[in-house]
């Protein structure tokens, strides 16, 4: 479900490819405990492993992306000893910390592994890796910073230049009753409730923090290669995760090998953290594999559409941030409106809705787009240009649905596990925070004089002693109480943050997956949306182009029907449920085609 945004700038040309990778190659890596001085024409020495050394569990083939540009620099710079997996061979990497996903929890992971190897005056090398063009590329959020986990990182980030220029001046809460009316919420009850209370707060650009995040990380020495997507864990003998394996490029839409094929390399690490954010792959199959939500209840999750719009300056007031719930959601369907003014005249707004809706027709893209006729959204509007689109999956099932965080050689951090903070939408702060533990665990494990037992248990420990599980604690029953409609969530939502402060003897838990919740079309009211005007709404598909989406069409599907559930969209999900895959899909990926017989 993810349609990553990408900020109005083109993708960058080969040449600036070419110039990060000079860069990165320039810098000195620590690596099996040996300084390897890095060209930017040659590699003159690469520590590497073959598979049998580190006792590799052989993956499969994997399957591909769209070939890099720095596909060609790498050949040319591969290294003499390479290790055999399956039918291919392969380069590899080791580090001490590994680390998939460039956002806030990876970052911070990297940055902090550092700072405890500097302070006790050791080496260690940290790698991260991820899939987007460019550190932030692949970052949508959005987004209101509380600046708590990144006071403790680095407590003069403002002297250091940190992008954070737009502090929250006043916050408004509305409840919609209709497509007419908006009731305000009184400030001094949103004020007194401190999940509601954005003073102190700031409107930014996630993306521009990672990527500022990511040069601090460089400067101290972390290696990080973006465009690279992490494709599947690799095991060692023991069970225990040793690293990753990079994604195959160079493979055509037969699913044949193009001229272009490079094999993805394998990375390994001593410790892998995996932050790569709400749904990731590489997470939910080591989930599975380690069998780490057998206590927890099933992840809900959210879609959030969002926009980022240039307005008029008469309607803009740097640092306004509005919250709505109600209209044009239904009582039982949770979900609310954000929109942030961001200096110099931007709005970033959006819709976000819990996927647990039971209505198959209800499209999140198109209530969004109801969303901005409302008479005081169109007035803000009015005169404004859409300039961006895009849209995430969230992570709603709070502290019930965090999942066992430590496996045999590795962690989980940030959105990956679940660290989102529901009535307070953020998660940016919780994740840099439980990437920051990750990677001080990691790094005082590695670097101690007795070796680093496989599984660090240490790292839930500081999560479950922080301050990220009491936030989560106190607002636990907040979301499942909406399952009873809005007032009532409201309701007790307000009771147990303002009254109880979320010490309530009891916790709610739930054993039903999102798309449970969904009813046969049949007993559900069609919901008929009406055409865009193409000034405050726009056809889905017209508003993808905003989205910076670039796709090559000579490669492999990304999104395929699981093998095991082929026969679902025909048998069940068509004539049950009317085909919801049509409208919930934020890119219009799903389509249900007529064949030759008119079926």
């Amino acid at each position: 479900l993810f349609l990553f945004f990408q900020p109005i700038r083109r993708r960058p040309p080969l040449a600036a490819f070419l110039n990060t990778y000079s860069k990165m190659m320039r810098t000195t890596a620590v690596c099996s405990g040996r300084a390897l001085r890095r060209s930017s024409t040659a590699l003159r020495a690469l520590p590497v492993a073959t598979a049998r050394g580190r006792g590799i569990a052989a993956p499969g083939l994997a399957g591909s992306t769209k070939a890099s540009p720095l596909a060609a620099p790498l050949a040319e710079l591969r290294t003499q000893r390479r290790g055999f997996c399956s039918d291919v061979e392969r380069d590899q990497m080791e580090f001490d910390v590994m680390i998939v996903g460039g956002g806030p929890a990876g970052l911070a992971a990297a940055i902090r592994a550092k700072q405890v190897a500097e302070k006790a005056g050791k080496e260690l090398s940290v790698c991260v890796v991820d899939k987007g063009v460019e550190i932030g590329a692949h970052t949508l959020s959005g987004n209101v910073f509380e600046t708590r986990a990144l006071d403790e990182l680095f407590p003069d980030w403002k002297e250091m230049g940190a992008p954070l220029d737009t502090p929250v001046v006043d916050d408004r809460f509305y409840w919609l009753p209709n497509g007419k009316w908006s009731v305000p919420i009184p400030g001094f009850l949103l004020h007194f409730v401190p999940e509601m209370n954005q003073q102190g707060n700031f409107v930014i650009s996630l993306g521009k923090l990672c990527k500022w995040l990511a040069e601090q990380a460089e400067e101290m020495g972390v290696e990080i290669y973006p465009g690279f997507a992490a494709d599947k864990p690799l095991f060692g003998e023991e069970g225990e995760l040793i690293g990753v394996q990079l994604s195959d490029v160079g493979i055509g839409k037969d699913g044949q090998k193009k001229d272009s094929f490079e094999p993805g390399m394998q990375l390994l690490g001593r410790q892998t953290i995996l932050a790569e954010g709400c749904r990731g792959s590489l997470s939910e199959q080591i989930m599975e594999h380690y069998n780490l939500r057998e206590n927890s209840c099933p992840q809900h999750y959210g879609l959030g559409i969002k926009e980022i719009w240039e307005i008029p300056e008469k309607n803009h007031k740097a640092g306004t941030v509005v919250h709505t719930v109600g209209w044009p959601l239904d009582q039982m369907t949770y979900g609310g409106s954000f929109m942030y003014h961001m200096k110099p005249n931007l709005i970033h707004m959006g819709l976000v809705v819990g996927l647990d809706y039971s209505n198959p027709y209800l499209s999140p893209y198109q209530e969004f787009q109801k969303f901005k006729q409302h008479p005081q959204v169109k007035a803000l509007l009015e005169g404004g240009t859409c300039i961006s689109y895009g849209a995430r999956v969230l992570n709603e099932g709070g502290l019930q649905a965090i999942p066992k965080l430590t496996f045999p050689g590795g962690m989980l951090a940030g959105c990956s596990a679940g660290f989102l903070n529901v009535p307070k939408i953020k998660g940016s702060h919780t994740a840099m925070k439980t990437g920051l533990l990750a990677g001080e665990a990691a790094a005082k494990a590695l670097l101690a004089d007795t070796e680093a037992p496989a599984e660090l248990v240490q790292y839930e420990e500081s999560v479950r002693n922080s301050w990220v599980w009491e936030e989560l604690a106190r607002v636990r029953n907040f979301k499942p109480a909406w399952h009873a409609g809005m007032i009532p969530g409201l309701a007790y939502g307000g009771a147990s943050l303002m009254l109880a402060r979320g010490k309530e003897p009891w916790t709610f838990k739930w054993s039903k997956k999102d798309h449970e919740y969904t009813k046969p079309a049949a007993s559900c009211k069609k919901i008929e949306y009406a055409k865009p005007d193409g000034k405050f709404s726009f056809e889905l598909l017209e508003n993808l182009i905003r989205s910076g989406v670039n796709h090559d069409h000579d490669q492999p599907a990304h999104l395929k029907v699981k093998a095991d559930k082929a026969d679902v969209p025909l048998k069940e999900s068509l004539p049950i449920y009317d085909g919801p895959e049509g409208r919930f899909c934020p890119a219009k990926v799903y389509e249900y085609v007529e064949d030759d017989e008119g079926k």
